[in-house]
């Protein structure tokens, strides 16, 4: 077939939204890395366990039965049960199955049909940062305003009132939170949840919580937003099954709202996607229903992990707070004078370790790198002996002890 060779300005322009979106910052390190040969990655936010056999085969089943038809829109009634039952198990919320939970081709799709169901051209949305690098797109895809609310290491990422105060406006709609946060692994207090309620209950707000990492907290119990006193009617919670269950390419997520908000995310989800893939709606089911040994198992190693890369940081004078959850660091590097750009080139060329710049989820993330500890101890072990190479070829850098002499007690 021959290419249209007409001139290229008798075509009318591109989005302007979609135009100007800025690429994800942490592809460039990505692409640069692929190139690159002995490179060990702490950039890839996803497990590195395969998703458990039990939950595999259940798909297999599935496919092999011909169980490969189109689904509800809202998902699959006994999948949605379960999560209704998870809910109430874990959390003490009641869903109604049949009109308060949808199944999303991921949470990622969650996000974006949240966002349209809310969203009038010109609605703002306050989104704590740093934060996922999807949030502000997809508040700006559905002709929304993103209106950041910078949150520091000094105040472990914690988001105030006050400052959500200094930014509400007549036009803003709704709040947005990761919790825990990709990518500091903030867990935010069930102090601060509160106080975000109250924000919201005074301001006629909605809030929309993504808890994909709910099943990863570590030190304390994990509170679901919808849980709290005057959360549950004006409350989006967006979860899924990637992090729990080592299913990121399974791409199946869900959605749990009052009635009258899911259903109209559900009728921009049968037109855009319809429903979610069934082979992979049936593995959640079975992840839901068997999976609880393997997601326990997973999120002890997470936590080993956690704690021999923060010390690891903080051993080589490099200040990283304690993450209660998710599965990423978000070290200080401002002891060493780099940007978070050159930091993160620096070692990549230098020593063959991939991290993202802080600087790609907003405010409060420059002076920091994100590193992802879903990847094997021994790696880990590794990357932070080259890091360690790295810093210390860098001056005023103030070591705690000598990461080379102490690695086999991090372990």
């Amino acid at each position: 077939m021959n290419k249209d060779n007409s001139n290229p300005q008798t075509f009318k322009g591109l989005s302007k939204t979609a135009a100007e979106l800025p690429q994800s910052g942490i592809r460039r390190f990505f692409d640069i890395a692929s190139q690159m040969k002995n490179v060990i990655s702490l950039g890839v936010g996803e497990p590195d366990f395969p998703t458990p056999w039990t939950v595999r085969e259940a798909a297999i089943y599935s496919i092999e039965k011909g169980q490969t038809t189109y689904t509800s829109n809202l998902g699959l009634i006994e999948l949605r049960r379960e999560i209704s039952k998870h809910g109430m198990k874990r959390y003490q919320v009641e869903y109604n199955p049949e009109t308060e939970i949808l199944v999303t081709t991921g949470v990622a799709q969650g996000l974006d049909l949240v966002a349209r169901a809310l969203l009038d051209p010109g609605d703002e949305v306050l989104i704590p940062e740093p934060c996922f690098v999807s949030y502000k797109p997809c508040v700006s895809l559905a002709g929304g305003v993103p209106v950041p609310i910078e949150t520091t290491c000094e105040n472990n990422f914690q988001v105030s009132v006050e400052s959500l105060e200094a930014k509400v406006t007549p036009r803003t709609k709704a709040v947005l939170i990761g919790h825990p946060s990709n990518p500091t692994g903030a867990a935010l207090q069930r102090k601060t949840l509160e106080e975000i309620v109250d924000f919201a209950c005074r301001h006629g707000l909605y809030i929309i919580s993504d808890e994909i990492y709910d099943r990863l907290t570590y030190d304390g119990e994990h509170v679901m937003v919808a849980s709290l006193p005057n959360a549950f009617d004006r409350t989006i919670t967006l979860n899924g099954f990637s992090k729990t269950y080592a299913m990121t390419g399974w791409r199946i997520g869900y959605a749990c709202a009052p009635a009258n908000i899911l259903h109209t995310m559900m009728k921009i989800h049968s037109y855009t996607m319809l429903s979610a893939p069934t082979p992979g709606q049936k593995a959640a089911l079975e992840a839901m229903r068997r999976g609880e040994k393997y997601a326990i198992a997973m999120a002890a190693e997470y936590k080993r992990r956690r704690n021999l890369i923060v010390d690891g940081f903080n051993a080589m004078g490099l200040d990283c707070p304690m993450p209660g959850g998710a599965f990423y660091a978000f070290p200080s590097i401002r002891a060493t004078g780099l940007s978070s750009e050159q930091f993160a080139e620096q070692l990549l060329y230098s020593q063959q370790v991939a991290v993202v710049p802080g600087n790609a989820f907003g405010l409060g993330g420059e002076g920091h790198v994100r590193c992802s500890y879903a990847t094997d101890a021994s790696l880990i072990k590794k990357a932070l002996e080259r890091i360690e190479l790295f810093v210390d070829s860098l001056p005023g850098v103030s070591k705690k002890n000598d990461l080379r002499e102490t690695s086999d007690q991090l372990v």
